[in-house]
Order: C-alpha cells, then structure tokens, then sequence
C-alpha cells in the first residue's frame, strides 16, 4: 500500500520539475548551450585538446579589440623635423624620435592609458615639461620597459612584441597586478589554528582552491625567486626542498597561469610526461622564457619604480603593485588575440635607453638632479595629483 501511495506522488513531483524545466527554457528564450570547439595541439589519444568556448570568446571580444593607429606623420624631405630632444624641454627617454614621431606616440599614449583624463593625466597643461605630477616620471621607466622587452625578450614577445596598450587597455592602472601578502591576516583562525598560507576560500589566484593562495611572491617577485618545481631529483631526502607543500605551491602558480591564459595544462604540457621537455608542446618554452621576463620586470622595474608611487597605489601593507601572465594575457593565449600593434609604433622597438644613471629615483631625489622638479621638491606626490 505505501508503494502505491508513493506512485502519485512522484508523478505530481515529475510533473513540478518538467514545468520549472519548460519555465527556465522560455525564460532563456529556447537557447541551447553552445558546443565548445576543439583544437588538437599534439599527438594523437594523449588528450592534448585546448577546448574553445566561443560564448567566452565573443564576450572577451572588446577586451582585446585593439584601438585604430595614429595616423602616419607627413613629412617633407625638403623640411625634415628636428629631434624632439632639440625642440621641447626635458625629454628623457625619447631622445632618438623626431618631432612629429613623438607627438604621434605622445597622443597614442594618451588613447592606450588615460583616454578619459587626456595628458593632464601625466602633464601639468600649463607647463609640460615639469615632472610634478608621478605618473610623468613613472612613464619614463615604463617606456624604458616596453622597449627592452620588445629587444630583450624576443623569445617570448617574438616579432609581436608589446606596447602599452597590450597591460593597460585604456586603464591608468593595468588590470591583472597584484600585491605581496604581508602578515598573517589570512591564516590566523584563533583557537581553530593557523592556515599556513593556505586553505583559504575565495582566493581567485589559485583558482578558489585550497592550494597556497600566494604563490606568485614565491616565484614572481623578482630574479631570486626559486626554482618551480614538484618533486626533487634524489630519492633520498638529504637538502632536497622539494616538499609536498612545495609542489603545491607549484600547482597554485600552474593553476594561475591557465586561468590567466584561458587555457587547460595541455597547452604547455603532455598529458602522459608532464615534467619531459622533450615530450611538452613549443608553448612551453616560451612560458619559461616569460617566467624570467616577469621576474626581469619586477626587479628591474616595478620595484624601483615603487618608491614614485603615492601611498594610495600601495595595498594595505604598503606593497607596490607587480606584473604577471595576466597583466598582459588577460585570459587569451596569446595577448589581443596576437595581434601586433609594434608594426604601428616602431619607436618602441630600439634599444632602451636609461634617463637616470643609478636607476629611478625618489621624488625628492627627482629634485635634487632635475630642474623642472626642484618647485616641488619635498611635497607629497599624491597633492600634486589635482594640479
């Protein structure tokens, strides 16, 4: 009897499902959900597969729409301009550029970085030679970084290369930084124990997996970072560091780089001899050449060029902002779909060259050596910003 009792009322559950199911389809007016696309990126059966899902592409579509060109200059051979550097004061970095070269990438900074503020953003309209306002002398060593990359690091960029677009995608501050955990603000539980920089929910880096949430100051920070590896090359234990927690903090970095990539382990590696060079797909060594770009990068640049930043670019901690795979990527193998903008701004493709002998300066350094900054001399960047 109970048996019986039971069939009505599943078939009036059955009945409340279909109808919710038949709600939800008119609601979403009927769609169907989109097949993924397949791409084969090596042998046969080993499942190297990059799956495309095209509803992420076209929504990602604006992101790495790249803007028009500035329109070539015109010059005249019976009048070619002189160097920028003879004409306008303070020019620093672009000593080698004509006139009307760097008024063309002046105004394509301006469409690349700040289209809303304008040049106001880094000059003082009344007066652009002065240094007063950071994001002007930050730029400097910007442009410094652009153009070594483009030279220095081919065997990631390749003939692609980068420009300023490519991190900041009309943004002041590229999407895609971050900041060095300082302290145990996410590890202390109280009497539930201590988390070891890891085991923490919501944490986007490491995929919002229980993997250590920072392995990015572990293996990004600068050209000291250790080596990335998951086990140790001896069996016995002896000096080798190569612990389980260790190897996932490995798997937090790998995790990280396929979110910021868009892409599945298959991309670098073979699915059968993950750790085998010889087995992995080209991509690979170009990751590893771009671990040791990122590093270069951090150290050489974003570290110096903290001590220009105003405290409100700083996190909680006071730690400046670094780059890595997504600051350019941005969730797309190659960064805009690779598509080269360098062709366009040749002037960023020479070799770099430095403004400041003993690297960036603080502000009130900037002051003692440099002119147009000795009226600000001690003042804080961040009341210059409204001037």
């Amino acid at each position: 009897m109970k048996r019986l009792f039971l069939i009505p009322v599943i078939a009036a559950l059955a009945s409340i499902v279909g109808i919710a199911l038949v709600t939800l389809l008119s609601a979403s007016g009927g769609s169907k959900i989109e097949a993924t696309k397949p791409e084969q990126l090596g042998y046969r059966g080993v499942g190297m597969v990059l799956n495309h899902d095209p509803k992420t592409q076209r929504a990602q579509a604006p992101l790495h729409a790249i803007p028009e060109p500035e329109p070539p200059p015109e010059i005249d051979p019976a009048n070619p301009p002189i160097l920028a550097k003879d004409k306008y004061l303070n020019i620093q970095v672009l000593t080698d550029l004509n006139t009307q070269e760097f008024s063309r990438l002046m105004q394509a900074l301006t469409v690349w970085v700040s289209p809303e503020e304008g040049c106001a953003y880094c000059h003082n309209p009344k007066y652009l030679a002065s240094d007063e306002k950071y994001p002007k002398v930050v730029a400097r060593h910007m442009l410094q970084m652009t153009r070594n990359i483009n030279e220095g690091w081919k065997k990631h960029v390749g003939n692609t290369g980068v420009t300023c677009y490519t991190c900041h995608r009309g943004q002041p501050v590229p999407s895609g930084d971050w900041f060095e955990f300082i302290g145990n603000e996410k590890d202390q539980l109280a009497m539930l124990g201590h988390r070891f920089g890891q085991n923490h929910p919501g944490i986007e880096t490491v995929g919002n997996t229980s993997l250590p949430y920072d392995p990015l100051t572990i293996f990004l920070k600068d050209k000291d970072s250790p080596s990335i590896r998951v086990q140790g090359e001896r069996a016995l234990a002896g000096e080798n560091r190569r612990s389980v927690k260790q190897s996932e903090h490995t798997y937090g970095l790998m995790i990280y780089m396929s979110q910021s990539l868009g892409v599945n382990c298959t991309f670098c590696h073979n699915t059968r001899a993950a750790a085998n060079w010889e087995q992995s797909s080209p991509q690979r060594v170009t990751a590893w050449y771009g671990i040791r770009m990122v590093r270069d990068i951090n150290s050489t640049y974003l570290h110096s060029v903290g001590s220009l930043l105003p405290l409100y670019r700083m996190n909680a901690s006071g730690d400046y902002p670094k780059v890595a795979c997504a600051t350019c990527h941005k969730g797309v193998g190659k960064p805009l779909n690779g598509i080269s903008m360098l062709n366009d701004y040749p002037a960023l493709a020479v070799e770099a060259r430095l403004p400041y002998a003993g690297g960036p300066k603080t502000y009130d350094q900037v002051a003692e050596v440099n002119p147009f900054k000795i009226e600000n001399k001690g003042k804080d960047p961040k009341s210059l910003e409204s001037q």
